[in-house]
């Protein structure tokens, strides 16, 4: 008897920690641990019907339409600066559980990925696949120091900064302000 409650309690515990969010809170503003099912979408193609095949390619922003039809807006992953284009386009069109918090970015709520698998019983990832893919598209080792700092090596983040300025209002703003703190 002894042995079957022993079994049975540790069953419960196994399965009670395979129903617990993985995601771990950052303190970002009004976040909330979240773990939920969605359809991977084009979020261009959902607004509007411009639907390119495989979701653009990973060249347009993703979003998660869940079961209620609401669109989700994931804003990043577990990398510094990077978006979720890289986490859910292995999932354009395919229903995902995904992992991680709900924030608020200036009054807009937002879904910060953690972690992802294919519903129904897909394996876990976590959501770090954009230093990898970064570093094998321009030509980095993974663990380079480009790759580490990917935001200062990319070639179209550079492209934007010297078209529009490191604040994004022309390289005269830039330089008047940069006169100004000196």
């Amino acid at each position: 008897m002894k042995q079957i409650f022993t079994l049975s309690v540790c069953v419960l515990m196994w399965t009670s920690l395979g129903a617990a969010n993985a995601a771990e809170e950052w303190g970002l503003p009004e976040e909330k641990v979240a773990r939920f099912e969605a359809k991977v979408v084009d979020i261009l193609c959902e607004l509007n019907g411009d639907c390119p095949a495989k979701c653009g390619d990973g060249n347009r922003q993703l979003g998660l339409l869940d079961k209620k039809d609401v669109l989700v807006l994931p804003l990043k992953n577990r990398v510094s600066f990077a978006g979720a284009v890289e986490e859910l386009i292995d999932f354009c069109g395919k229903q995902v559980i995904v992992d991680g918090l709900f924030t608020t970015n200036r009054g807009y709520k937002v879904f910060a990925i953690q972690f992802v698998r294919e519903a129904p019983e897909g394996k876990w990832r976590g959501a770090t696949q954009f230093t990898s893919r970064w570093a094998k598209k321009f030509g980095h080792a993974e663990n380079s120091a480009e790759a580490k700092r990917w935001f200062e090596n990319d070639p179209r983040v550079n492209a934007i900064i010297k078209a529009d300025g490191k604040l994004g209002l022309g390289q005269a703003v830039d330089a008047a302000y940069l006169k100004s703190q000196q």
